[in-house]
């Protein structure tokens, strides 16, 4: 009996091990995921999903810094050849090996014009096989976010793209499908197992990843929970483990009561209006025959009647952070004294409307999402009301963020709302993309709304390949103001994403939106 005794502290700790090494965890937010093409869309929530399962050379470190993934180690031959050793013995979820041959044809695959993923591979001039394990990026000038930029940059088996047809990126927009917009096989820390939208996505842990995983989630399902009330009473009742985009209004609440875990923490994420700058006539607008957006004058006049502070006090309950600049803090380039919003000025913006010929005001459609970002719908209600103290007549046109999506990369949405989080922490990704005039690569692939500055590309091009520090950062000073002040653009707020999770669950929050099961624990 003495014995037995004495066991029983001992299988009582294997069995509590055994139950720490093996946890499912079901996380929640509020939107779906567009597709698990990983070069189809530059889209927050697919690319967290997509990155528990597909990897580039590089990967962002807990400190946000670029490290070792896919490759083990870069030497640069010059400063516009590098060279990068890839790691040995990985293997997709197939079973078949990672090489060279799969980087080459990834690079081909993530710059073809139909997809929104090429900024991530800005200033590759071409990637070229030296033998199975090494490759070099040749660069079109020397490019001091390289290593930043391909953390985004997923690798694709070439051989099961090419058995299963699909070695085409899916045309989001054109609402084609394709076998890896529905499947997936990649070389990262989870497997695929099914997805069902608007329902959920599941995964399992890839027990022959090349890695150690420091958490225990051996089963990971993603659920989409448009509701704010729903998402958070799915928390509370145990349905779910983990809640990223907790609604501000529930967060004090859940702070005082004490019940569920939260980490408080910024995003690095703007959330904003866009015009269509370009086109001759604006689409379903009362004005004919001319674009009252191409006017700076009109710009700055809804810029001026936004109430940034009324949108925070009243709908964020304090969780945002007002926006004059279109990068958020925690970027490169960010400088809080250039971010100071001016006060509302409702007559100067009447008068800058009538100056520029439209003193009755105008209408036109505003589209916003409803299952995006924090309170979009209600945020688009708000701006809605404020404008038609001016004479602009915005008509909400509010859908989930899949349609939302499409519509504004048909060309279909002359107004919208848009958030962009900055996931290489530096400027020129977001400037590049949405700021850029539009063209068949990686400049301006995300200008929707046709922004077209010719001192704004100039600056952007500068930027691209400045090696030197402070000169950079000077130049990106310089672009920023220069959208900020000729009002190319109208920024609401920086977002404040806290996240709620059950007691049990230890994790790491990531500015970036990304949760990583990999830094998640159950206990």
């Amino acid at each position: 009996m003495k014995p037995l005794l004495r066991l029983l502290p001992l299988l009582a700790a294997l069995a509590f091990s055994t139950a720490a090494q093996a946890a499912a965890l079901r996380w929640a937010a509020q939107n779906d995921i567009l597709t698990l093409d990983p070069h189809s869309q530059d889209h927050t929530t697919s690319n967290a999903i997509g990155a528990h399962i597909y990897e580039g050379l590089t990967r962002l470190s807990k400190e946000y810094r670029p490290e070792p993934a896919l490759a083990t180690k870069w030497t640069h031959l010059s400063p516009t050849q590098v060279r990068f050793d890839l790691r040995r013995g990985v293997k997709f979820h197939d079973g078949s090996p990672f090489t060279a041959d799969d980087v080459v044809f990834s690079f081909g695959r993530i710059t073809q014009p139909q997809g929104t993923k090429q900024t991530y591979v800005s200033g590759i001039k071409e990637v070229k096989k030296i033998d199975d394990y090494t490759v070099d990026f040749i660069l079109e000038s020397p490019t001091p976010m390289l290593l930043q930029n391909i953390i985004s940059f997923p690798i694709m088996s070439k051989v099961w793209s090419t058995k299963n047809n699909t070695t085409n990126t899916q045309d989001y927009k054109a609402k084609e499908e394709n076998y890896a917009s529905r499947n997936a096989n990649g070389t990262g820390p989870y497997k695929l197992v099914s997805w069902q939208p608007d329902q959920a996505v599941k995964m399992v842990a890839n027990k022959d990843w090349w890695d150690k995983n420091p958490g225990n989630i051996t089963e990971l399902s993603y659920l989409p929970i448009k509701s704010a009330p729903t998402r958070v009473a799915a928390l509370l009742s145990g349905d779910v483990d983990i809640v990223t985009d907790l609604p501000p209004q529930d967060f004090f609440k859940l702070k005082e009561e004490g019940k569920v875990k939260l980490l408080e923490g910024a995003e690095i994420r703007t959330v904003f209006f866009v015009m269509d700058e370009g086109s001759d006539e604006l689409r379903d607008s009362s004005v004919k025959g001319r674009n009252p957006f191409k006017d700076k004058r009109v710009r700055e006049a809804l810029n001026l009647a936004l109430d940034r502070e009324a949108i925070k006090t009243r709908i964020m309950r304090g969780l945002s952070v007002p926006a004059a600049l279109m990068v958020p803090p925690g970027v490169n380039g960010y400088d809080a004294e250039l971010d100071k919003v001016a006060k509302p000025d409702l007559d100067k913006a009447r008068k800058l409307l009538a100056d520029a010929g439209y003193p009755q005001g105008f209408e036109l459609p505003l589209h916003c999402p409803n299952n995006r970002y924090v309170n979009d719908e209600q945020v688009c209600q708000a701006a809605v009301s404020m404008w038609a103290k001016i004479g602009v007549k915005a008509r909400l046109v509010a859908t989930p963020f899949a349609t939302h999506s499409q519509t504004f990369q048909r060309g279909e949405s002359p107004f919208y709302m848009l958030g962009w989080g900055v996931s290489t922490y530096d400027a020129l990704y977001a400037m590049q993309a949405w700021g850029h005039t539009r063209t068949s690569g990686a400049d301006g692939n995300f200008n929707f709304g046709k922004v077209s500055d010719a001192k704004l590309d100039e600056l952007i091009q500068k930027i691209k390949f400045e090696p030197d520090v402070p000169k950079r950062n000077a130049l990106i000073k310089e672009a920023l103001l220069r959208i900020r002040d000729e009002f190319l653009f109208i920024p609401i707020h920086h977002q404040i994403r806290p996240w709620a999770m059950k007691k049990t669950v230890d994790t790491l929050h990531r500015s970036n939106d990304y949760f990583e099961a990999r830094y998640t624990t159950i206990r």
